[in-house]
């Protein structure tokens, strides 16, 4: 068969048909009639290459739809860019693990497919040294790029820092003053919020208790901002809503629902900053005697896997925390060093369970 390269007039003659399983290096050599080193230099654009054999070995990638591993490729020449991801836990409680898990799922897959390394670590968040630690781990890693998660994307200090080691920064759900420094990438956390609250006022509720997150986690209290507005809007004023501070995990939804309940004017709705303070909540509605939704309804945020597994399942909105990595180191790995300020933000979607409202 003739085929005809789109890099010039080179016309190959193929006796052999394409082979149907996945095309390796050596099926490029053997079609191009070359050494296996050969197309490795062609692929990567050494010199010392004859023209008329680059043509012949390039005609062989387009005929066979060859696909370069850029990252195996990248990693052997020692020129992959270093992009460095920072989790932040409390290692006195227990993480969220799946927050953590799913934007380092989306962050891994970016990068393999982009050709860049990825280094992973967890930062103790109430570390007076954590800033100091996680410019320590830049320098080591010799990072092009930083992916910081939350508290530590609202870190303006800390991204200054950073960014004066000639490392680019894009941060997970940073708010709107680093977003003037950095690219952040995100939700409308304030309007999910509001949606939120629409939908108990919706649904008739009056009384509200609403769980928040650790303080400097400042998507978490946009969202309890986006809530209070949709409230206002319905003529229930803050001093009126129930406010408990946790830590986004179980055991604080737990405790704070439990003091929420324990209130003389019990609310007929508890929002919740995350779903696993919601499906701690979920527990002290049932310890309570809370028939739910018709005494109590409670929802969450994330939708994390636990927010369809607990009864009832819960309703919530669903962050899309693997897009959002996926995101941030595709921004890094496009501009790097040299990425400055920006916003993206990812879709997301209020799902609304038995938690708020019997369905089907």
């Amino acid at each position: 068969m003739l085929r005809l390269s789109s890099r010039g007039n080179y016309l190959e003659e193929c006796a052999s048909s394409v082979p149907n399983n996945k095309p390796t290096i050596d099926d490029v050599a053997k079609l191009a009639a070359v050494g296996r080193t050969t197309v490795s230099r062609v692929l990567n654009d050494k010199p010392n290459v004859r023209e008329q054999v680059r043509l012949r070995v390039m005609a062989a990638v387009e005929q066979l739809d060859f696909k370069v591993n850029l990252q195996a490729r990248n990693l052997a020449g020692k020129s992959a860019k270093r992009i460095l991801l920072i989790h932040a836990s409390d290692f006195d409680t227990e993480p969220n693990s799946y927050y953590s898990s799913a934007i380092e799922l989306g962050a891994t897959r970016a990068a393999i497919r982009l050709g860049v390394q990825l280094t992973t670590h967890i930062v103790n968040q109430n570390d007076p040294a954590a800033g100091s630690s996680i410019a320590r781990l830049v320098r080591e890693v010799r990072a092009e790029g930083l992916v910081l998660t939350p508290p530590f994307s609202d870190n303006l200090e800390l991204v200054h820092s950073i960014q004066a080691l000639d490392c680019g920064v894009v941060c997970i759900a940073g708010g709107a003053v680093m977003s003037k420094i950095a690219t952040t990438v995100s939700i409308d956390d304030r309007q999910a919020g509001y949606e939120i609250g629409r939908h108990l006022v919706a649904n008739g509720h009056r009384r509200f208790g609403f769980v928040r997150g650790i303080r400097d986690h400042l998507s978490a209290e946009n969202r309890f901002s986006g809530f209070l507005e949709a409230l206002v809007e319905a003529g229930i004023v803050e001093n009126d809503i129930i406010s408990e501070r946790g830590n986004f995990t179980f055991r604080s939804g737990f405790d704070c629902a439990q003091r929420i309940l324990a209130q003389a004017n019990r609310p007929t709705a508890i929002a919740c900053a995350n779903d696993d303070m919601a499906a701690g909540a979920l527990l002290a509605a049932h310890k309570a005697g809370c028939e739910i939704p018709k005494d109590l309804a409670i929802t969450g945020f994330d939708d994390t896997p636990v927010s369809e597994i607990v009864w009832p399942p819960l309703t919530t909105v669903h962050q899309p925390l693997r897009r959002m990595g996926e995101r941030a180191v595709e921004h890094l790995a496009e501009a790097g060093r040299a990425i400055g300020p920006d916003v993206e933000l990812i879709e997301y979607r209020l799902i609304i369970r038995e938690s708020t409202q019997f369905c089907g």
